[in-house]
């Protein structure tokens, strides 16, 4: 089977790859290269045992994209390839909407016309908005995301669910909750471009003297400690979640299916837990520093990962100290490269 990732060389997508080629699939990958770097291709190469198909451009292009389907008979997708920064997307909205929404409609227009399924949508937690309940389950009610990186999430959705009832099609939408971690040989992890803005590459950039300061934005949430809270889910049980959630919509006979997940631990940690867990993982110092709250966060939010479990036979089991553990042998390895 030969799958196409789009976005391949991001974060969740590399891992995602591994794990593919682990489990004797082909891989095409078409990434930007907007949020990763090329050494990352040679890596997964390295963990993987084989070199996927690169292709290395916009999906927006969609006349490249059309090049790509007539060159190889493609049977499935993961769609990785967005924006992903709650805060930016804030300030740019429009090249959130453009991106986000535009490069997924091109290839489910590829995947109309050329009648394929299994189609695997990276999707979000932020689709939950700020829920009234905790854990969260598939069946919590979906509110209107605190930002545009969350509507876009949210807008995928709808798209996906009536392109697979109009199309008769088989799609799974993955929520995840916070992936962190890296691969355990240390090869692969998160490359944040700038200042991060997820928490745990601004933990590891702070402990290595990268940065002066980690930035807590806000301690006054309705929270234990003060601190927002999440559900941190180590990216390489992640990345076997899409292998099973594939193999589930490949499996199934029926002609429409719209499956939906949510990928997380079962269990919320306070930005504060994180930098002591960190800490207490690596037996190194966070200096932090407490700012104002930031646009677009949301208080709590934690899974109820139970139907991933019964349906897919998948639970995220790395502890928080060990995924922390391995974001820290991450970080010595790019300074190697520096």
């Amino acid at each position: 089977m030969t799958i196409l990732v789009t976005g391949g060389l991001g974060y969740i997508g590399s891992h995602t790859v591994v794990e593919l080629l682990q489990n004797n699939f082909q891989v095409i990958i078409v990434d930007d290269m907007s949020n990763s770097e090329k050494f990352i291709l040679d890596n997964i190469e390295k963990i993987g045992g084989k070199r996927p198909v690169f292709f290395p451009f916009d999906l927006r292009r969609k006349e490249l994209l059309s090049q790509v389907f007539d060159a190889y008979e493609i049977d499935g997708c993961i769609h990785f390839a967005a924006y992903k920064a709650v805060g930016e997307s804030q300030e740019k909205p429009l090249d959130y909407y453009e991106n986000n929404l535009f490069s997924l409609i091109n290839v489910l227009q590829e995947f109309k016309a050329r009648n394929i399924s299994n189609f695997i949508f990276s999707s979000s937690c932020t689709v939950y908005g700020q829920a009234d309940k905790q854990p969260i389950d598939e069946n919590t009610l979906l509110k209107m995301p605190e930002s545009s990186y969350g509507k876009t999430k949210q807008m995928g959705e709808e798209i996906l669910k009536d392109y697979a009832i109009a199309y008769q099609k088989k799609v799974s939408l993955l929520r995840y909750f916070n992936p962190i971690g890296s691969h355990p040989t240390a090869l692969l992890g998160e490359l944040p471009i700038g200042v991060p803005n997820n928490l745990v590459p601004y933990v590891t950039q702070t402990a290595s003297g990268i940065r002066e300061k980690l930035s807590i934005w806000g301690n006054d949430y309705e929270t234990p400690d003060g601190t927002a809270v999440r559900d941190y889910i180590y990216v390489v049980d992640l990345a076997k979640a899409h292998v099973k959630a594939l193999q589930k919509l490949m499996n199934e006979k029926s002609e429409t299916l719209i499956d939906v997940y949510n990928l997380g631990t079962g269990k919320g940690s306070s930005v504060l837990e994180v930098v002591e867990a960190f800490e207490t993982a690596n037996e190194v110092k966070v200096p932090y520093q407490i700012c104002e709250r930031r646009a677009g966060d949301i208080t709590i939010a934690y899974a109820n990962p139970d139907k991933a479990e019964r349906e897919l036979g998948w639970k995220a089991d790395t502890s928080l100290e060990e995924a922390l553990r391995t974001t820290w042998e991450w970080q010595k390895y790019l300074q190697t490269k520096n």
